[in-house]
Parts: C-alpha cells; sequence; structure tokens
C-alpha cells in the first residue's frame, strides 16, 4: 500500500491538454484492442498521470496503479467502517490521488502521508451521489454530482484537495425536476483554463458552465433526447475553450440513434446535433483525440468503439467490444475501462 501511494506522491501533474504538435495524423482505420487488466470489479472512472501512468477506482472499494513500463499493476480496497464504497470518479495533481465514491455517505478520499486514503470529504445526505471529478489545476479541483436541494451537488477545492466545499444553490442554476446525471463515465465534467463544463440528464438534459473556476454560473439548453430518467447527456468533453461534444442517449435502448450526438463550436452556448438518427446510438463517454484540430473524436460505450474525422459529422465503428470510459495518452493510444477489465487502445492509420 505504502508503495503505491509513494508512486502517486511522486508523479508530475497533467490535466490541461499537452501543447500539440502541427501535422497531419491522417484518418484512423483500426483499433487493435490489448487487455491489460482483469478483475472482479466494474470500471467506469480512470486516469492517466503525466508520466504515462494509469490509475482506476472502481466497485467493490478497488483501486490501482499501473506502470507502463514494468508492465506492473498495484491494486488494493477501501473498507470505511462496514461500508465498501463503489467508485465513479477519479482525479489527481501532482501530490495525491483522488477517488470519489457514489450513494450515501458519499467519501472522497486522497492519498495521505501516512500510507494509506484518507477522506477529505464526507455528505451523508440521503439524496447524495456524486458522478464526476476533475482538477483545474494542482490547487483547484470540482466534482459533481444529483440534487440534494434544489440545484446540481457542486463541491470545489481550493488548497489541492485537502478540503472541499460545496456551493449554495444560491449561487447555481436551479435544477429541472427530475434532471440529474449519470455516474457512468466521469465524464460528466470537461475543463479548460478557467473553465469547466458540466453535462445533465435525465427528465431534462442541460450544460452548466462557468468561466472563472466555479464562482459564477450559467446554464444551456441541448437537444439530446431528454424526458426519461434514463435520456439525455451522459459525458462531454472540450478541445479548447469553443469547441465542445457531447454524447448520451438512453442506455435501456442502445441501438436508438436519435439525439445521441451534439457539438458546439461557441463554448457550450449552442449545440447543434449531428449525425442524427445515424450510428452510433447510445454512449457512455466521449474523447477528442489530440493533435486533431478539434476534428478527432472517439465514443465509447457498452455497444462499442466509434470514431469521426470530422467533429461527428460522420462515424467508422471501429470495435464492437464494449468499454465504460476512455481516456487518451496520445493521439494513437488510449486506455478504455469497462466490466471486469482495462483494455490499452491502439489506433491504425
Amino acid at each position: 500500500m505504502r508503495l503505491l501511494v509513494v508512486f502517486f506522491s511522486i508523479l508530475a501533474f497533467s490535466s490541461c491538454k499537452e501543447t500539440e504538435d502541427k501535422r497531419d495524423l491522417g484518418p484512423i482505420q483500426a483499433v487493435v484492442i490489448e487487455p491489460i487488466f482483469t478483475d472482479s470489479v466494474s470500471i467506469r472512472a480512470i486516469d492517466i498521470l503525466a508520466d504515462g501512468s494509469l490509475a482506476f477506482a472502481g466497485s467493490n472499494g478497488k483501486y490501482g496503479l499501473y506502470n507502463p513500463v514494468t508492465q506492473v499493476w498495484s491494486t488494493s480496497t477501501i473498507q470505511y467502517d462496514s461500508i465498501t464504497p463503489n467508485f465513479r470518479a477519479v482525479a489527481h495533481t501532482t501530490e495525491d490521488f483522488f477517488a470519489l465514491s457514489i450513494g450515501s455517505p458519499a467519501l472522497l478520499y486522497k492519498t495521505g502521508d501516512a500510507g494509506k486514503m484518507e477522506v477529505v470529504y464526507k455528505e451523508e445526505d440521503p439524496k447524495a451521489f456524486y458522478d464526476s471529478m476533475i482538477f483545474w489545476n494542482d490547487k483547484e479541483g470540482i466534482a459533481m454530482g444529483d440534487p440534494t436541494e434544489n440545484c446540481i451537488s457542486v463541491i470545489i477545492t481550493r488548497d489541492g484537495g485537502n478540503s472541499w466545499n460545496k456551493l449554495s444553490c444560491d449561487l447555481l442554476p436551479e435544477a429541472a425536476a427530475g434532471e440529474a446525471a449519470f455516474a457512468a463515465s466521469n465524464g460528466n465534467i470537461a475543463v479548460y483554463g478557467d473553465h469547466a463544463w458540466i453535462i445533465t440528464g435525465g427528465m431534462k438534459s442541460r450544460v452548466l458552465h462557468t468561466a472563472d473556476k466555479g464562482n459564477t454560473w450559467e446554464i444551456f439548453e441541448t437537444p439530446l433526447v431528454q424526458g426519461t430518467p434514463t435520456t439525455g447527456g451522459y459525458a462531454i468533453d472540450f478541445y479548447d475553450e469553443n469547441t465542445g461534444f457531447i454524447v448520451g442517449g438512453d442506455y435501456t435502448n442502445p441501438e436508438a440513434n436519435t439525439a445521441t450526438k451534439a457539438l458546439s463550436l461557441n463554448g457550450g452556448k449552442t449545440w447543434e446535433l449531428v449525425a442524427n438518427n445515424q450510428k452510433p446510438g447510445y454512449r457512455s463517454g466521449v474523447q477528442f483525440i489530440p493533435n486533431s484540430d478539434g476534428k478527432g473524436l472517439v465514443a465509447i460505450g457498452f455497444k462499442g468503439v466509434d470514431y469521426s474525422k470530422d467533429q461527428g459529422s460522420t462515424w467508422k465503428h471501429l470495435s464492437d467490444e464494449g468499454f465504460f470510459t476512455l481516456r487518451f495518452l496520445n493521439d494513437s493510444t488510449a486506455y478504455a475501462a469497462g466490466t471486469n477489465r482495462i483494455a490499452k487502445l491502439k489506433f491504425k492509420r
């Protein structure tokens, strides 16, 4: 356990997109999927650290770290009193790795100096259910969850994750009836610069936006399918402060492809459906491909892996293998996680 914490503590922090090479990558033709981890754990949250190491936290209190050089996994489990937490959100800074559980009590852990994961935030509201977490920088981070009052739950740290404060609903847009979020891929929040965007779903699917790291907020409508508890947006990503993409649908009807994908070119203020009534249908995760000039996208879900070279206008189905979540290591390699496994995805051009 101590070795795992030490390994995390020496990693350099990188939450922002790296400076990109200006080169023509060419379209992706295929993907090679290489399994690197199998266990009895559902994994919906992974995080690539600055040195290329991969961290995860999942069901049954399990979390771990993969060293790509030695190809060795270090894993452990967490127990809180009589509770075995289930994790759906992870994030990191230079000094610490964070894991946030679903359900009540909500438990937010960070690596500690004592050689074990320590709780830095606890919320016992019976409605507490956190979905996603990310850091802007080494000091400031944000997590979001379902409403416990009349707004989406948002907690923020300004001291590197040592303490977290929940924003008052007076500072946030009022949630619509039945508006919540899905803890499907740790993909509900995107950050770029001082901005953050949060995708909601359910009876109403909208995007909350802050341009000043959570001090002020506004909200924008989306055209995604919505109106039932299982519909709406499931994941969001931004390539820069203007170019964003959202995916979702209805996980109970995954082949339906009406209003499941949308693009914004103005910072999330407006969204336009793309490839409407065309595959793919429901997807739980989406990421812009690094170095793609905001054109390349990969969407992922339990029905497979799909690629777009043109901001979602057209899509190529790369694999039927199902995953929940995806994170890019570079423009040709990503990690994906799902039920009982993590894999390396190598994209071929």
